[in-house]
């Protein structure tokens, strides 16, 4: 298969769909791979790292497109990439369409087959190629808001783990999963005090196993969502519903009850975020005010760290992107169900409920669709 990597053209993005360790795992295995010229430079690798491995140097994304039979991506195809793609051309990338109908029906025009990182299943019903840059973003949260925490910065001027006879600030965090998860244990380290608000209290029962007594675990109700929040010097909102848009769990009203100068950090924001307040934002420009609020909603979060972030994406992507290259899409899919369920959109069809119910198209169930397509 000639496999296909354009440059990230997203805002601030600095991250490649393959390393070259990958690229040499795709060649090593009889397949040809195009590498958009400096696309890795983010990530420190020059054009002749990926001639090392293997590769094709192409000066431009259009030739990229035209040529290729899949794009191995890692942000979501902007517009005009969209207008680039072919019918029947495989995409493999994060999406996140539910938030954004423009991209869905860009990409239901081109006639292409994508599939979405965020949507690919487990045998256990984990998302492994979510996981990893859900482990980044949430790491990440924390240093943010701690830096928002900063006078200079808007914040209210209060250093996160405090020191001697002086209290630490209060994070919240919402929602225990992967980000979760990962912002709980950089806000401990870094000496706050953290609470974690979840609806599931064997979740919680799990997180208290995990952090003791340096974690206040509130199952998550009205009631305590607003009283956490309005004590919370750092919000953290860490929620997902697996190819729908957030909720919006915080409102309005609730942002302006909560301390001038305290900070939210929207993870969620790539799914349209869980504020009512939120919108989208860059590495360039990170944060607003909004009701004496400071809120940081960078929607691609690790692209600021793409040596790590690139590596870790990979590490998860390369057995999918080479299941993809030897055994044709329709194969790869039928042998794997979960790799199935990250099909998004295919030739024209809404293949997500999610995303069909949100926009209102005709949803297509893609294990019978690709069942149908190989008798």
């Amino acid at each position: 298969m000639l496999i296909g990597v354009p440059k990230e053209i997203k805002s601030d993005e600095y991250r490649i769909g393959l390393t070259p360790e990958s690229v040499q795992s795709l060649t090593q295995s009889g397949h040809e791979v195009l590498i958009e010229q400096n696309a890795g430079l983010g990530i420190g690798k020059d054009n002749k790292a990926y001639e090392n491995s293997g590769a094709e140097i192409v000066e431009t994304r259009e030739e990229i497109f035209q040529r290729a039979e899949m794009i191995v991506k890692v942000k979501e195809p902007q517009l005009e990439e969209c207008a680039l793609l072919r019918p029947d051309q495989i995409l493999f990338t994060y999406l996140h369409l539910a938030p954004d109908p423009e991209q869905v029906k860009a990409l239901l025009a081109s006639g292409c087959r994508a599939i979405a990182y965020e949507s690919v299943k487990d045998q256990d019903g984990t998302y492994p190629l979510l996981t990893p840059m859900s482990e980044v973003a949430g790491r990440m949260a924390v240093q943010a808001g701690a830096t928002c925490l900063e006078k200079p910065k808007g914040g209210l001027g209060r250093l996160i783990g405090g020191v001697t006879n002086v209290d630490p600030a209060e994070v919240v965090v919402i929602g225990g999963g992967v980000v979760g998860y990962n912002s709980i244990e950089i806000a401990i380290g870094m000496q706050a005090n953290v609470t974690v608000l979840d609806k599931s209290a064997k979740r919680l029962d799990q997180l208290e196993s995990i952090f003791g007594d340096k974690l206040n675990a509130v199952i998550a109700t009205e009631e305590n969502n607003r009283e956490c929040i309005k004590a919370a010097d750092i919000v953290i909102g860490a929620v997902l519903i697996p190819g729908a848009s957030a909720p919006k769990l915080i409102s309005r009203e609730l942002v302006q009850s909560m301390k001038k100068g305290s900070v939210l950090v929207d993870v969620a924001i790539d799914q349209g975020g869980c504020s009512e307040t939120s919108r989208p934002t860059t590495h360039s420009d990170p944060t607003y005010e909004e009701e004496g609020v400071l809120h940081y909603c960078v929607a691609n979060m690790p692209g600021a760290v793409p040596m790590t972030s690139t590596y870790a994406l990979n590490n998860a992507t390369i057995p999918y992107v080479l299941s993809l290259a030897n055994n044709g899409l329709n194969e790869a899919l039928s042998l794997d169900k979960g790799f199935c369920e990250g099909l998004n959109i295919h030739a024209g069809k809404v293949t997500i409920t999610a995303v069909a119910d949100e926009h209102g198209y005709d949803y297509h169930d893609p294990i019978e669709l690709i069942k149908s397509l190989k008798q």
